[in-house]
């Protein structure tokens, strides 16, 4: 089973990269990074808060594992 510190770094480094792919698309398709920024925080919030719950979930089944 995975720590929920190891999560929750992975979660960012993750989310952090994303931020700023989200940010860059944001930009060109609206042409303003104030817009384009919003954009990518409100998707990297939602992304963050799912991606830590499927890990956390996930962590928990035993399904398919070597034990």
């Amino acid at each position: 089973m995975e720590t929920r510190k190891r999560s929750l770094l992975k979660a960012v480094i993750w989310n952090a990269m994303g931020l700023a792919m989200m940010s860059l698309v944001g930009l060109i398709a609206t042409g303003s990074a104030a817009v384009g920024g919003a954009m990518a925080l409100i998707n990297t919030a939602i992304g963050f808060t799912l991606y830590i719950l499927y890990e956390r979930v996930w962590s928990n089944i035993r399904w398919g594992r070597h034990v």
